[in-house]
């Protein structure tokens, strides 16, 4: 459903943050964080390259414990295999939105990798245009698109109020793709 770049602090509660990337040379570059290096060492292993210049983000899905580890199970069975973003948090962050080819890290609320995802398409619709072909992809609440938009238009809710924006339909949404390349064994 929904994701964040998750920065670890002295509280151990996760918390939203964009310090995952940098600008160098005119292009940006991404950091694997520390919590996802092993995981993200064994995945080159068995490609046989160095993959870092692929890798997009770290994240769990969702904003609370329940539906993060429920999601990343979705995702892990092959049900869900797409994801949503507000694109006004990606802009709010000067995060760059994925991009096809990218390579993400999904994990657990406790930040425990689970998988890593490819990302094969990225559309940037309005809310009132996710399609229900998307919604069925997403895989959440049997893939039908009243439920996608329940929910969804909930999450968004909260999101909008802390970006300090009011939800619209035609709120841009970022409707990624993806397809499971390495899953923790």
């Amino acid at each position: 459903m929904w994701r964040f770049i998750v920065k670890v602090s002295a509280d151990p509660a996760p918390i939203r943050a964009a310090a995952h990337f940098q600008v160098g040379h005119g292009a940006i570059i991404m950091n694997i964080p520390t919590h996802i290096k092993q995981f993200w060492k064994s995945f080159e292993s068995d490609i046989g390259h160095d993959a870092s210049s692929r890798f997009y983000e770290s994240f769990h899905f969702d904003d609370n414990e329940a539906n993060a580890n429920a999601l990343g199970d979705l995702v892990l069975q092959g049900q869900k295999r797409a994801t949503a973003g507000l694109l006004w948090s990606n802009e709010k962050n000067n995060k760059p939105n994925p991009e096809i080819g990218d390579l993400s890290v999904v994990t657990n609320w406790q930040r425990e990798p689970l998988c890593i995802i490819e990302t094969t398409q990225v559309e940037i619709v309005p809310y009132e245009e996710v399609s229900e072909t998307f919604a069925a992809i997403e895989g959440e609440g049997g893939g039908s698109l009243r439920y996608w938009r329940e929910v969804h238009w909930l999450y968004f809710s909260r999101e909008c109020q802390r970006l300090g924006k009011e939800p619209s339909l035609r709120m841009p949404i970022i409707c990624e793709r993806f397809k499971v390349v390495y899953p923790y064994s």
